[in-house]
C-alpha cells in the first residue's frame, strides 16, 4: 500500500496551529505571503528561492517535469467524483465567461469554484464531507446559459439542453444528503465502505465482491461492474501490444515531458524516468516497483513524485490517487536532516518494541529538505509538510526510503499567525508560553522524526507473505501514522536530538507532547457527523484517546463552559507512548487484522459530539480560517529564435483564480 506522509494532519492542515513560527518583519514587508480567504480557507504563496541560481539544465529539468505533473491534474478530479470533471469544466466555462450574471450570483459561483480546486472536487479535503453551493439550482443555470451565450465551452452532453445537462448533476451538487461523504470508512446501515463512499474508484462494485477479485493491477485501476462481470479499468498509456487503458491521454503527455526531461536529468535519474515511463505504459507492478527501487536509490538536486501513489482516497487503502510534485534540494536547511538521517540505527535501537522487529537500516536514508515549484493532484493546491516514500515495506527494508521536509511549503505557513488561537485553547498561561517559545523547532523535529526516522523504522515478521497493509486491509494508514507520530514523541527528548541540532534542549519535547494532546480537541473543528474518516487525524485521535484512557496523565478541564485538555505528567504519557508504540509495532509486524480493529474501534473513530459542538462554536467566534491552499511559482520557458528553450524564468503570480484556470488552459 502507498501512503503520502503528512505529519500531525492537525498541525499541517488547521490554520492557527501551534508550531507557527512568527517571521520577521522585514520578511513579510519583502514577501506577500496572505493573499485570500474564500470561506474556511486561507491561500498562500509559494516562494521558490534560490530557483534562479540552479543550473540551466536543473531548471529545464523542473519545467518538463512540472509538466508533466501538469499533464495529469485532471485525473485527480475525475478520481474523486465520477462527474467531478463535468462540473469543474461547467464552473470554468461559466468563470471565464461571466459578463452579464447578476453579481450576487457570480460571486457565490466564484467562490464554490475556489474551492472546488483547493478541494480538486466537492468535497473536504480532510472531513471528506460533500459542501454544496450558496447558489441556486435555476441561478446556476441561468449563469451557464448567460456563459454559454458568451461563448464559453461548458463541455455539455451533445444533444441534450443545457437544462437537462445541468439537471443530471443537480443532486450531486446541491444535494447535501446524496452522496455525502467521499471516503466513507464508517458506512451508514445497508452500506460497506466501497458502496457507501462517493470516489470514482469502483462503480458497481460491493466490498465483498472487490475483496474476492484477484486485482492484478491494485493501485493503478479503476473497478468497475460490467455485464455482471468485474473488471479492472486499468491506468496505462498502451505500448508494443498492450492496449491503451483509462486515462490513456493523460498518460501519454506525461510521457512526452518525461521524455523531453531525460536528457537534462544525470545518469541515474535518466534510468529512474525511463522506468517510470515504462510503468504509464504498461501499468504492470513490476514496472511499478522496478521505478521504485531506482527512484530511492538515487539522490538528484531535481526530483519528482509522480503517478499513482497514495491510497487515502481508497475506503480500502488499496487504489492510488493521482499526484505530481516537482522540487529542488534546500541544501543549508537539509544539514540537520542528513544529520538525523545518519543516526537512523541509533533510534532503531532504542525504540520500545521487541528486538525481532528492529531493522538494520544499512545504508543511510535520503534525507533533504525541498522547495516545491509543483504541485498537483493528491498534493495541491492543499500541501503537505512532509513526505517519506517508497511505501512498500519489502523496498523500505530492503533498499530504504526517501525523506523530504517542504521547506518553502512550511516557511510560508509560518508567516501567517493568529496569536488568538493559543488563547483560546490553551489552559494555561505556562503552556501558551512554552508553545509559543518552541513551536518553530518542535515542529521542525516532528516532521523530521516522523518521516525520517517513524515510516522507515521496523521490521516485518517473516511470517508475513505479503506487505502488512494487505492483512490490516483498511485500518493500515491509520496504525502506521500513528505509529510514525508515536515514533517522533518517544525520540523528541533524546539527547541524541539535542547532539545533531534537531532540537535546542528537553524542554522543547514537552512543547510537542502539550501540542500534540491538545491538537486532538482542536482537529474536532473540522468534523461532520460523529466519526472520524481521514487516516492522519484516526492516528491522533487514537493516540490521545489511548493515553486518557490508559494513563493519568491527561486532564480535561471544564471551565466556563470550556473544555480543555491538560498535561500533568510528561513522564506518565511517555511511558503511555511506549507501550502503544510497541503494539502498534507488532501489529504491523505480524499483520495483525483483529489487534488493530479493536484498538481503531475503541479510541480512533468516534469523537465526543459535545466536545465537538463546543470546540466548533469557540473556533467559530475566532473568525480565523481553518485550513490553507497554496499558489504555486510558475515556470516560464525563455525560447530563442530557433525555439529552442535557453532558460526557465521563475514568477510568482500571486493570484489563485488565474493560475487554476492558466492550468486549466494548458495545452499538452
Amino acid at each position: 500500500m502507498l501512503k503520502f506522509k503528512i505529519i500531525f494532519l492537525v498541525f499541517l492542515f488547521i490554520v492557527p496551529l501551534v508550531f507557527f513560527v512568527k517571521c520577521a518583519k522585514k520578511e513579510i514587508e519583502e514577501k506577500k505571503y496572505f493573499l485570500e480567504r474564500v470561506g474556511d480557507f486561507q491561500v498562500l504563496q509559494v516562494y521558490a528561492d534560490g530557483f534562479e541560481n540552479l543550473s540551466k539544465k536543473d531548471k529545464i529539468l523542473s519545467y518538463y517535469l512540472s509538466m508533466a505533473s501538469l499533464a495529469g491534474r485532471d485525473i485527480s478530479y475525475d478520481q474523486n467524483h465520477k462527474y467531478g470533471l463535468d462540473i469543474k469544466n461547467i464552473l470554468e466555462g461559466i468563470v471565464r465567461h461571466s459578463e452579464g450574471i447578476d453579481t450576487d450570483v457570480f460571486a457565490k459561483i466564484e467562490k464554490y469554484t475556489k474551492l472546488f480546486w483547493m478541494n480538486n472536487g466537492h468535497y473536504n479535503f480532510i472531513s471528506s464531507h460533500k459542501f454544496v453551493p450558496e447558489f441556486t439550482p435555476q441561478e446556476f443555470i441561468t449563469a451557464a446559459k448567460r456563459a454559454l451565450a458568451n461563448g464559453a465551452d461548458l463541455g455539455l452532453e451533445s444533444g441534450k439542453t443545457i437544462e437537462e445537462n445541468l439537471k443530471d448533476l443537480e443532486k450531486t451538487i446541491f444535494d447535501i444528503d446524496f452522496e455525502l461523504v467521499k471516503t466513507n470508512k464508517t458506512p451508514p446501515r445497508g452500506e460497506d465502505i466501497i458502496t457507501g463512499s462517493a470516489n470514482n474508484l469502483y462503480d458497481g462494485v460491493t466490498l465483498k465482491e472487490a475483496e474476492k477479485f484477484d486485482e492484478k493491477y491494485p493501485l493503478n485501476s479503476r473497478l468497475v461492474k460490467i455485464n455482471g462481470k468485474l473488471v479492472e479499468e486499468v491506468y496505462r498509456a498502451g505500448t508494443n501490444g498492450i492496449p491503451q487503458g483509462k486515462y490513456a491521454k493523460e498518460l501519454t503527455n506525461m510521457i512526452k515531458y518525461l521524455e523531453k526531461a531525460i536528457p537534462y536529468a544525470g545518469e541515474k535519474q535518466q534510468e529512474t524516468l525511463r522506468y517510470l515511463i515504462q510503468y504509464f505504459k504498461t501499468g504492470k507492478s513490476e514496472d511499478f516497483r522496478k521505478y521504485n527501487i531506482s527512484w530511492v536509490k538515487d539522490d538528484p538536486n531535481i526530483d519528482t513524485i509522480l503517478g499513482f501513489i497514495e491510497v487515502y482516497l481508497d475506503a480500502r487503502g488499496v487504489k492510488a490517487e493521482y499526484e505530481g510534485l516537482v522540487s529542488y534540494v534546500d541544501l543549508k536547511e537539509t544539514e540537520v536532516l542528513e544529520k538525523l538521517a545518519e543516526e537512523a540505527q541509533y533510534f532503531e535501537n532504542k525504540a520500545p518494541w521487541d528486538d525481532k522487529y528492529k531493522k538494520k537500516w544499512g545504508d543511510v536514508p535520503v534525507a533533504n529538505a525541498i522547495n516545491v515549484v509543483m504541485e498537483v493532484g493528491g498534493c495541491g493546491p492543499i500541501s503537505p509538510a512532509g513526505i517519506n516514500l517508497p511505501n512498500a515495506q519489502d523496498i523500505r527494508e530492503e533498499y530504504g526510503s526517501k525523506n523530504v521536509s517542504l521547506h518553502n511549503i512550511i516557511s510560508a505557513r509560518r508567516a501567517v499567525v493568529y496569536p488568538e488561537f493559543l488563547n483560546e485553547f490553551v489552559y494555561k498561561e505556562e503552556d501558551r508560553e512554552l508553545i509559543k517559545k518552541y513551536r518553530g523547532p518542535a515542529r521542525n523535529a516532528l516532521i523530521a522524526l516522523h518521516e525520517i526516522v517513524g515510516h522507515g523504522s521496523g521490521k516485518i515478521s517473516e511470517t508475513l507473505k505479503e506487505d502488512p497493509s494487505v492483512y490490516i486491509k483498511e485500518y493500515y494508514s491509520t496504525l502506521e501514522e500513528a505509529r510514525a507520530d508515536l515514533i517522533a514523541m518517544w525520540n523528541i527528548f533524546d539527547d541524541k536530538c539535542i547532539e545533531i541540532g534537531l532540537v535546542p534542549d528537553k524542554i522543547c519535547g514537552e512543547a510537542v507532547y502539550k501540542s500534540e494532546i491538545m491538537s486532538d480537541l482542536i482537529q474536532l473543528v473540522t468534523i461532520k457527523g460523529d466519526n472520524i474518516e481521514e487516516d492522519h487525524m484516526r492516528g491522533t485521535h487514537l493516540i490521545v484517546s489511548y493515553l486518557r484512557d490508559k494513563t493519568d496523565a491527561i486532564e480535561v478541564i471544564n471551565n466556563n463552559g470550556k473544555v480543555y485538555f491538560n498535561v500533568r505528567d510528561i513522564e506518565e504519557l511517555k511511558k503511555g507512548v511506549g507501550e502503544l508504540l510497541k503494539e502498534l509495532m507488532r501489529i504491523k509486524a505480524e499483520g495483525d487484522y483483529d489487534a488493530a480493529k479493536e484498538l481503531m474501534e475503541k479510541y480512533a473513530i468516534k469523537v465526543n459530539p459535545e466536545w465537538r459542538d463546543q470546540v466548533q462554536e469557540r473556533y467559530k467566534a475566532l473568525n480565523i480560517p481553518i485550513y490553507t491552499a497554496y499558489v504555486m511559482p510558475e515556470l516560464t520557458p525563455v525560447i530563442d529564435e530557433s525555439g529552442n528553450i535557453i532558460d526557465i524564468e521563475i514568477s510568482h503570480p500571486l493570484d489563485f483564480k488565474a493560475q487554476m484556470l492558466k492550468f486549466s488552459s494548458t495545452k499538452f
